[in-house]
């Protein structure tokens, strides 16, 4: 990211100005989802808000309450030389678009034998207060389909950087973002002028030489909190945020690791098959040697997610689990 000039943004205020940039810019982008234009509100958190005023109705299109329609819109209007960007209000109704995502955008690469991609960018976000079906992290599930880009930044910052990187690449991208940040958590300095931060690039959040923690989205802020209050007791935690799902910047992971000897994965999804275990695996096969500790894995409990508040903050990880988790591994 270029040392410049900033401005302070939360996460939907860096979001909308990184699309209504775009689109100033690029004619070919057009936007897709439900209640996103000015005449709906402009998206449930606004994001969208004054899009369609901007660039006309024709550019941010309301669709009707089909997931699978949205994408499958979004793919057509891709190989007829658009760059969509479609919205999935919630993460819950991958689900429902899963075919057109897994069994048609992400293929259109290979079953063209490379003549041509589909670019267009698919805005999700993962809720929280929302019960079980309005609440789930699935990244594990996109994470394993192959041609499908997977991207969950955790401030603003990043999520100008890798949504503009998204909107550039020419194969469909999965852009995660977490309710929890909309509500402030993301906010921060962010360069006015544009830049783009490359997929397959983590950022270490916070340097440290004792414990390595990798993690992503929200829980980026938990894993400081965690450093912050260890660093009292002389424990030195390094936060390494991957940014990018796929690509996975596996090098850098490894880097820090090797440094500090010790591992602790974290994230909000369940850990039963989650992406954390890719990591630890990649992490025990290259490091087997090197480790001075079992590696820890942090994450979300194998059940629905709780309506209640209080439940849902003993299904979800915080950094009270991740501090716990470092003790552990030191």
């Amino acid at each position: 990211m270029p040392e410049c000039q900033t401005e302070e943004l939360g996460l939907v205020q860096a979001i909308h100005r990184t699309l209504d940039r775009a689109m100033a810019a690029d004619e070919s982008i057009v936007l897709l989802g439900e209640d996103i234009g000015d005449r709906s509100g402009g998206g449930m958190f606004k994001i969208t808000a004054g899009l369609s005023s901007s660039y006309g109705e024709d550019r941010v299109r309301d669709t009707p309450i089909a997931e699978s329609a949205i994408i499958g819109a979004a793919l057509g209007a891709s190989l007829a030389g658009l760059r969509p960007v479609a919205e999935l209000m919630f993460m819950d109704f991958l689900g429902v678009a899963m075919d057109q995502i897994a069994n048609h955008a992400a293929k259109v690469r290979y079953m063209s034998g490379g003549r041509t991609g589909a670019p267009l960018v698919i805005r999700t976000m993962v809720g929280m207060a929302a019960g079980p079906q309005h609440s789930q992290a699935l990244e594990g599930w996109a994470m394993q389909v192959p041609g499908l880009k997977v991207v969950w930044p955790s401030t603003a910052a990043d999520a100008v950087g890798l949504l503009n990187a998204c909107l550039q690449e020419n194969d469909p991208c999965l852009f995660i973002e977490s309710m929890k940040l909309y509500y402030g958590g993301g906010r921060g300095p962010v360069p006015v002028a544009d830049y783009v931060i490359p997929l397959g690039r983590a950022d270490v959040k916070r340097t440290g030489a004792d414990v390595t923690v990798v993690t992503y989205g929200a829980l980026v802020h938990s894993a400081l909190e965690a450093a912050a209050t260890l660093a009292s007791e002389g424990v030195s935690v390094e936060v390494v945020d991957l940014r990018s799902l796929v690509p996975l910047d596996l090098p850098t992971v490894l880097d820090s690791v090797r440094k500090t000897t010790r591992l602790v994965v974290a994230h909000e999804s369940v850990g039963f098959c989650g992406p954390g275990a890719e990591v630890a695996a990649a992490v025990g096969t290259e490091l087997f040697g090197v480790l001075s500790a079992p590696i820890q894995r942090v994450a979300g409990s194998y059940t629905p997610v709780p309506r209640a508040g209080t439940l849902e903050a003993v299904c979800r990880p915080g950094a009270t689990q991740l501090v716990e988790a470092i003790r552990r591994v030191m």
